[in-house]
C-alpha cells in the first residue's frame, strides 16, 4: 500500500469506531533504496494519525528477513534483513538500521 493510500484507508475505517492493526506493510526491494523512503513515510503518516485521534494498536513490517513467498518463490526480497540463501547469513540492511534507530527514539 502506499503512504496516502494508508492515510485515506485509515480514516475510512475510524468511521466503523474499530481498533486498527497494520500488517504487511512493506515493500520488495532487494537493493534497499526504496525501502527506507516507504517504511519512513507510512511510520510518518501512522504517527499524524494517531496524533488526530486513530485508535492504532500496532503495526508489522512485512518483513523482519527475505523469505518464501508463495507466487515469486524466494525472488522478492522484503526483509529489513538479507538473507543470503546459500549460506543462511542475516545481515542487517541500512532500511533495518533507520527503523531500529526510530523505535529507539520513540521508546515511551
Amino acid at each position: 500500500m502506499y503512504a496516502e493510500g494508508l492515510d485515506r484507508a485509515t480514516k475510512w475505517l475510524q468511521k466503523l469506531n474499530i481498533p486498527i492493526e497494520i500488517t504487511e506493510n512493506g515493500v520488495a526491494d532487494a537493493t534497499d533504496s526504496l525501502r527506507p523512503n516507504h517504511l519512513r513515510r507510512h511510520l510518518w503518516i501512522i504517527a499524524q494519525l494517531i496524533s488526530e485521534g486513530a485508535d492504532i494498536r500496532s503495526y508489522y513490517h512485512w518483513s523482519l528477513m527475505d523469505n518464501f513467498e508463495w507466487a515469486e518463490g524466494y525472488s522478492l526480497r522484503f526483509g529489513l534483513y538479507h538473507v543470503d540463501y546459500e549460506s543462511q547469513t542475516r545481515t542487517l540492511r541500512d532500511s533495518g538500521m533507520m527503523y531500529q534507530q526510530i523505535i529507539s527514539d520513540h521508546k515511551s
